[in-house]
């Protein structure tokens, strides 16, 4: 599978996009628009080895919420992401059996030399 979940709206997610130059097989998948089922979430889960790992500490609601203080389990991390889709660390690069989480350096140059 070659896919990347992201969201139009995101700049970072969009000047990543255009950075990495994906082949035109990669499916692109705007989660505001068509947002994340339980199926994806959980074939990320398996790739990435927790909810957690995918889950954004960044997001305005995260932070709205207060849920720094609030001690979140896996499943609290798996029903926040499926609420909300600012909750889901952007964007998840997935090339056969390799995810990429996020939108650091390391891992927008980890993404291209797995291209």
């Amino acid at each position: 599978m070659k896919k990347v979940y992201y969201l139009k709206t995101c700049s970072t997610c969009v000047r990543i996009l255009k950075e990495l130059n994906l082949p035109p097989e990669f499916i692109l998948q705007d989660i505001k628009t068509e947002e994340i089922t339980v199926k994806q979430l959980e074939e990320m889960k398996t790739l990435a080895g927790s909810y957690e790992a995918l889950f954004s500490k960044r997001s305005k609601l995260y932070k709205e919420m207060d849920l720094k203080n609030q001690k979140l389990e896996e499943r609290d991390y798996k029903h926040y992401i499926l609420e909300h889709y600012t909750f889901l660390s952007r964007p998840v690069v997935i090339v056969d059996d390799t995810i990429f989480i996020g939108n650091s350096k390391t891992v927008v140059e980890a993404i291209k030399d797995v291209l």
